[in-house]
């Protein structure tokens, strides 16, 4: 099975040399998020991804795993991931076999995200709520963690040169702290581990 897959590979991670975005952090206190790496369990797994809608204030339309901050009333971030991932998309915990999180990653705009990684029956029928997400998608992981997809590049942001990561896939631009969870993951998890 996918899931027993995952938590091997989760328990024989190569060494964490990823990158975040602490270079850009001043001190600041981090607020705790999580967000729900879904992988969906087919013979060619994929990954389930969101699109933010337009009028949001913050990350207007920008492609997101599913997640948010970690409320006082969540037991941790697994619990926190998974109730996010059914208030946005709902995808209901009861479907989501819970391999183990990673390295949290640290984000400029001041979150401390922990990835959980979770395996998914493939074409459950998600029901995103539009005030959170304007839609969702998967995208083969062999696409979507293959770092050779990826461009690297950098802008000015708040004074501060910036690099991330920018992929387009069908229309859909996947860049900065959701593309850099992936690669991190990516360089981490062993090759060829959900084969």
């Amino acid at each position: 099975m996918l899931s027993d897959r995952l938590r091997t590979a989760l328990d024989n991670l190569l060494p964490d040399d990823g990158e975040d975005e602490s270079y850009l952090l001043h001190g600041e206190r981090l607020r705790d998020a999580a967000v729900l790496v879904a992988f969906t369990d087919r013979p060619e797994p994929g990954v389930i991804l969101t699109q933010r809608p337009q009028w949001l204030r913050s990350h207007a339309g920008q492609v997101a795993f599913p997640g948010g901050k970690i409320d006082p009333g969540d037991r941790d971030a697994i619990d926190a991931a998974l109730r996010e991932a059914e208030e946005e998309i709902g995808l209901h915990r009861r479907d989501v076999a819970i391999a183990g999180t990673t390295t949290p990653y640290r984000s400029g705009s001041g979150y401390h995200i922990t990835p959980v990684l979770g395996v998914i029956p493939p074409d459950l029928p998600l029901d995103p709520n539009p005030d959170e997400v304007e839609d969702w998608f998967e995208v083969p992981l062999d696409i979507l963690f293959d770092p050779g997809n990826y461009a690297r590049r950098h802008a000015n942001w708040q004074g501060q040169d910036r690099h991330y990561f920018d992929m387009d896939w069908q229309g859909r631009r996947i860049w900065g702290v959701t593309a850099d969870i992936i690669i991190n993951l990516a360089r981490r998890l062993p090759a060829g581990w959900h084969r």
